[in-house]
């Protein structure tokens, strides 16, 4: 119950502070409202996929939940600026290509083994769900920061930057996924990937990941005043979380589990950089 009530606490300051910059609707911060949906959805999915104890739907309902708050953050904002819909376009995009993919995956592989351990508990599988809250809150914080800012910014050069290094982090993670299928596909999903951008990161597909979420980041920053600021923690949760938490260190857990004792294993981790892909 403790982790809960941790995570929960952390949500409700670090919305709290945003919610000061943020437009209202009868005096409800529009932030505060995307971010009490987004824990809602959550919740409300948690319900009866513990009942059939499955976790088939919990990436899609993830992705699903960020397209939501964003259209929400548009809608009730009522924000059409180009910044602001160049911005939900951006997190509605990847939100799209993502879950589609990890919903495609977790169907063709039977399940993901990262609940194995954890569905039968109510507590720690609702955990879960709360943190997928978390994670969608966050993630998105710069963007719903920026739609519901109170006054918008016009688009300028400095933005085709920020554009252009999301382009950069998508394109890296969606290529990276599409190798990954196509080896598990060929070779098996007991292989380990050492060609294409694997050959150059253990895991490009995160470091694509975060890079866009820079780019999501600094195209908010000019529409950001204030304590808004502080949504500009999105892109460094991202880093932290597949870095240091869910993302890097159980697949590398995983990794040396499996192939551990292998010689080529071990030469491919010395030789490949583990997050940004460049040749050491």
């Amino acid at each position: 119950m403790k982790p809960i009530l941790i995570a929960l606490g952390f949500i409700v300051a670090f919305t709290a502070v945003i919610s000061t910059t943020s437009l209202t609707i009868q005096g409800a911060p529009i932030f505060a409202i995307c971010v009490t949906v987004a824990m809602v959805i959550q919740w409300v999915a948690f319900i009866p996929a513990y009942r059939k104890q499955t976790e088939r739907f919990y990436d899609l309902v993830g992705s699903a939940s960020f397209i939501t708050v964003t259209l929400l953050a548009l809608v009730l904002s009522n924000r059409f600026d180009d910044r602001s819909l160049l911005l939900s376009a951006l997190v509605i995009i990847w939100a799209l290509r993502l879950g589609s993919f990890l919903f495609k995956r977790v169907h063709q592989d039977g399940g993901d083994d990262r609940f194995q351990q954890i569905k039968p508990h109510a507590k720690r599988f609702f955990l879960t769900w709360t943190l997928q809250g978390l994670w969608v809150s966050i993630t998105a914080a710069a963007a719903l920061a920026a739609i519901t800012a109170t006054d918008p910014v016009p688009l300028s050069l400095w933005d085709v930057n920020a554009l252009m290094i999301w382009f950069l982090g998508f394109g890296i993670e969606v290529i990276a996924d599409r190798q990954k299928r196509a080896h598990r596909s060929t070779h098996g999903k007991d292989t380990f990937i050492s060609s294409g951008l694997w050959a150059y990161s253990r895991h490009p597909n995160y470091f694509g990941e975060i890079t866009l979420w820079v780019g999501v980041a600094l195209l908010a920053i000019p529409a950001l005043t204030s304590t808004a600021f502080a949504s500009l923690l999105s892109p460094i949760f991202a880093y932290l979380l597949l870095t240091r938490i869910s993302g890097i260190p159980m697949l590398e857990k995983k990794g040396e589990k499996k192939w551990g004792d292998r010689a080529d294993y071990q030469d491919y981790k010395k030789r490949t950089r583990l997050l940004v892909p460049l040749k050491r």
